[in-house]
């Protein structure tokens, strides 16, 4: 039995987990990097993390793909299912005044994160066959074998995979874009101060948006786009505000204020009335304004 496990190990499976578990990781890295290089690098304490989320994801990839050690390979798990928890506890209950919202690249990015560890997991409890490249040397070799020789490793890699998936689901069904106020009440618009300028705001004065790939009268964010900037819906209430203010009807049928003509929005990055990180930003398409009022 034990010849069979060496032989296989030995084989193709090694091989295998360090290739795919070095690609995963790889993968979820170059995610992060596309989601920080478009807009998360601007968000205070996100951006500093996504960005070390950046470099230790290719250099555990690296590492990995060129070593097969058993004990990178459960560092790379570790920071896989560390990367997923982060995720979960973003969309769940925030972090450093950052709620994540649910799209696309992070439902990829998470189910990415549950493969990864899973794969590097069952390669650091994979044996190295003696003399093969992989096992390290001295006490990283003999910590390799404790690895291998863990009762019930495999199943149990199993049962976790299967618990982080499912929590992931739980996560991103729960999650979502939330506009800035219900489509069919009532959105105040009103101002406040940003830099010493006056800017339009929403009701909880965080500041608002115009984007220029918009056409007059009509919103171009939607899907992604929309999670990140969510559109404020409703029926203007805009008392003493100056500018024209009206609504269009979005995709999903939902009406969306405008001012003079310019369909407005939110931006995620901003928690706090006063912050306008979204000002300027080039992303989803198009270029980000805050609106000044006055100064």
């Amino acid at each position: 039995m034990e010849s069979t496990q060496v032989a296989t190990s030995g084989g193709w499976l090694r091989p295998a987990l360090r290739i795919v578990g070095a690609g995963l990781l790889a993968a979820t890295a170059a995610i992060h990097l596309d989601l920080y290089l478009t807009g998360y690098r601007n968000i205070p304490t996100i951006g500093w993390l996504f960005l070390l989320q950046v470099i230790a994801g290719f250099a555990l990839a690296a590492a990995v793909l060129a070593t097969g050690n058993q004990i990178v390979a459960a560092l790379g798990a570790g920071f896989a299912v560390a990367t997923l928890g982060g995720y979960l506890l973003s969309i769940w209950f925030g972090l450093f005044d950052f709620k994540e919202v649910r799209t696309t690249a992070g439902i990829v990015a998470g189910i990415i994160e549950v493969a990864a560890f899973a794969v590097l997991a069952l390669l650091a409890v994979t044996p190295v066959p003696e003399g093969q490249a992989g096992g390290g040397r001295g006490g990283l070799r003999e910590l390799g074998r404790k690895l291998a020789d863990l009762p019930l490793a495999q199943p149990a890699i199993g049962v976790l995979s299967v618990v982080a998936l499912v929590l992931l689901i739980v996560a991103v069904a729960g999650a979502g874009a939330t506009s800035s106020a219900p489509s069919g009440g009532t959105a105040a618009v009103k101002t406040g101060n940003v830099g010493g300028a006056t800017v339009l705001t929403n009701a909880k004065g965080l500041t608002v948006y115009w984007f220029a790939a918009d056409s007059p009268g009509k919103s171009n964010c939607n899907g992604d786009c929309a999670a990140y900037w969510p559109p404020v819906t409703g029926s203007p209430s805009t008392s003493g505000v100056p500018g024209t203010f009206s609504t269009t009807t979005r995709t999903d049928g939902t009406k969306q204020v405008t001012w003079n003509g310019h369909p407005l929005y939110t931006y995620v990055g901003d928690s706090a009335p006063g912050q306008a990180h979204g000002n300027n930003l080039n992303l989803n398409g198009g270029v980000w304004h805050e609106i000044v009022v006055s100064g």
